[in-house]
């Protein structure tokens, strides 16, 4: 038994003494009221009592997309980042966002005359300078180097069957974009000089299959690395174009994605110039995932099923820099997955759905949506987060 404190043997003294004395009762009520004082300041029990440590600590929430509100509603589609603080975002209704501080604050506006287009694509290049690229009807790439307060219109077609997919650059003079077939080829064009934009001859390029053409649901489906140049496929064939010389020739290698009405490759994605990993399947079924990953290790000439897929189509992947593996992050209406094996295999990372996702480092990434959904995450990302 614990002993009594010297403190608590005064008080109960206190409340005998009180008992001697005439009024009794009171007397009675007050020892009672005294040794529940004492009680109370015992080892083990009332409010002095230590903290049951059987109670574990509340775990912390694992990292997830934090909503980041930019104050539109648009879809968006088009999304690029340059380091940690600079963002630049692409949408409907001709609009545009950036910011350069990280998602501080943003700046946002819309390019005149071209409020009914679709910015499906936007390649940034520094914080004052960025280039988009619309889908649809209206072909149109436009330039800014003032942070958007002025747009510069470098490339236009109404052209029947012109439908540009997406974009890449590797350095800010010299890109490639992709069109879907215009009267039965493909239709690549290029800049050398960041300004003015050549289509590739129709010669050097391979011939479309019957209803082959792209998808526009990242911009990504084009992807560039050292001189090479991969552009993903769909429809009649999931296919990847590759090119060893900057655009200039082009073959054309098969692919397990997923093929049809509403399917194939929508993203691309190459860590080095062997590996890389593309990601699709058909929005029209977007639970489906069957056909929705592949990666290649000898540079796009061959390429193998994902053992373990997302979980349904998928519309970007991005690889996450710094990490091994490397880790991946692709993204869809239906969530992101993550892979840490460089495509073989995919895990759930949430349930959040997206367009579009890109991380600048390996601890911040973005994300972009439908009705002007914004994420950012931060912190590495892992399976079952």
């Amino acid at each position: 038994m614990t002993s009594m404190p010297h403190q608590s043997r005064q008080l109960v003294a206190r409340a005998v003494r009180h008992l001697r004395g005439t009024r009794w009762l009171v007397g009675v009520v007050t020892m009672f009221a005294m040794v529940a004082m004492v009680v109370m300041t015992m080892p083990g029990c009332g409010g002095t009592s230590e903290p049951d440590e059987t109670t574990a600590p509340a775990e912390p929430a694992a990292p997830d997309w934090e909503p980041i509100d930019i104050g539109s509603t648009v879809g968006m589609r088009g999304l690029s980042t340059v380091g940690p603080a600079v963002v630049w975002i692409s949408g409907q209704e001709g609009r545009f966002f950036h910011t350069g501080n990280a998602g501080d604050t943003w700046g946002s506006g819309q390019v005149p005359g071209m409020g009914a287009v679709d910015f499906r694509d936007v390649e940034a290049i520094d914080a004052k300078t960025a280039y988009l690229l619309s889908a649809g009807a209206t072909a149109r790439i436009y330039k800014t180097a003032d942070g958007g307060h002025s747009w510069l219109k470098q490339y236009a077609s109404d052209a029947p069957g012109v439908f540009f997919d997406g974009m890449a650059f590797w350095d800010p003079t010299h890109a490639i974009a992709f069109s879907d077939p215009v009267t039965g080829t493909f239709l690549v064009i290029g800049t050398d000089d960041g300004a003015t934009w050549s289509p590739v001859p129709n010669r050097r390029l391979p011939m479309p299959v019957e209803a082959e053409a792209g998808f526009a649901g990242s911009g990504t489906n084009v992807a560039v690395r050292g001189e090479a140049a991969w552009i993903g496929t769909g429809g009649g064939a999931a296919r990847v174009l590759h090119s060893a010389d900057r655009g200039r020739t082009w073959t054309a290698q098969t692919t397990p994605i997923a093929a049809g009405e509403g399917a194939g490759i929508f993203s691309l994605a190459f860590w080095s110039d062997e590996h890389g990993v593309a990601v699709g399947g058909n929005f029209q079924q977007p639970d489906v995932t069957d056909g929705t990953a592949a990666w290649t290790s000898d540079g796009g000439s061959t390429w193998t099923t994902s053992a373990t897929p997302p979980r349904g189509y998928r519309s970007c992947v991005a690889v996450v820099p710094g990490t091994p593996g490397p880790t991946l992050v692709a993204v869809g209406p239906t969530g992101s997955d993550i892979s840490i094996d460089g495509g073989r295999t995919w895990a759930a990372l949430s349930d959040t759905g997206f367009h579009a996702v890109a991380f600048p480092t390996s601890e911040l990434g973005w994300a972009v949506g439908a009705d002007g959904r914004v994420g950012r995450f931060r912190g590495t990302p892992a399976p079952g987060t």
